[in-house]
């Protein structure tokens, strides 16, 4: 029998919330705030709904710091090409926040490096922004940030503010050269060997990008004789309806909607599909 009293949200009903600000940070990412209060952790997603045209799982970018939150959002479907559309004062349909998110107690006080790879730095900057608001709960930190091409970097003014704070050493490349560019040019991986005062077997190593990319900072991490259990990776790419229904995110008898999207990377070692 409903409970009709019940004021428990239902993980399967959407919120409207209202769009407060949209800003294109290239040409296929738009930059999205919505008021409304989830009450998430860094490293977590939610479901976006448009009525009548579908539902797409976005992660989300901003601190649970701050009020709201923040996407990106790049154009890729049905349901981003409608939402590229969209402005301040549009409504849309969110359901969550889902998944596991990073273990904050576990890491503070410890050194952490981000290793960042085009839109991965979109999920991974909840917690970045969550550090630079506690500051003194964490060691040194390093971001590495890596982009394929000049004209799709993202977030760059926060890079700089963030390259600005006491202990934290802010390192990007793009893989193109480029006339406006003076920086590193390669591959994320690059940027390994230019990390300053920080032991990366003693510190936390926190990996999002695109597929190719883990493959090949776990390599260079496995060189560097850097535990298993002191790297995490994010798996938001796998996500589909956030609640473990409809099977699109299973791997080996797991969904990584419920355990993700964040693993220890020693809790993988047996799944060989997940990277």
């Amino acid at each position: 029998m409903c409970d009709c009293n019940s004021t428990e949200k239902s993980i399967y009903l959407p919120e409207l919330a209202p769009i407060t600000k949209v800003a294109m940070m290239n040409e296929t990412e738009m930059y999205m705030h919505l008021d409304h209060d989830i009450g998430h952790k860094p490293g977590q997603f939610v479901e976006v709904s448009i009525a009548g045209i579908g539902e797409a799982p976005i992660s989300i970018s901003s601190s649970p710091t701050e009020a709201g939150f923040d996407m990106v959002i790049r154009k890729a479907g049905r349901v981003t090409d409608i939402m590229h559309q969209m402005q301040a004062g549009d409504k849309l349909g969110i359901r969550g926040p889902f998944g596991s998110g990073y273990p904050i107690d576990e890491m503070k006080g410890k050194d952490l490096v981000f290793v960042c790879g085009g839109i991965g730095l979109v999920p991974q900057r909840s917690m970045i922004n969550y550090i630079m608001d506690n500051r003194a709960d964490f060691g040194k930190i390093a971001i590495l940030q890596g982009t394929k091409e000049f004209a799709q970097r993202i977030y760059h003014d926060e890079l700089e503010r963030w390259a600005g704070v006491d202990g934290v050493q802010v390192l990007e490349t793009i893989d193109v050269a480029h006339d406006s560019w003076n920086g590193n040019v390669g591959v994320v991986t690059t940027l390994i060997d230019k990390i300053d005062g920080i032991d990366l077997t003693k510190a936390v190593n926190l990996i999002c990008g695109p597929p190719i990319m883990y493959k090949f900072v776990l390599m260079v991490l496995q060189e560097k004789e850097v535990s298993h259990e002191n790297i995490f990776v994010n798996l938001e790419r796998r996500m589909k309806c956030g609640v473990g229904k409809c099977g699109h995110c299973q791997m080996n008898g797991q969904y990584v909607c419920q355990s993700g999207p964040v693993y220890r990377y020693s809790d993988l070692a047996n799944i060989p599909e997940a990277i």
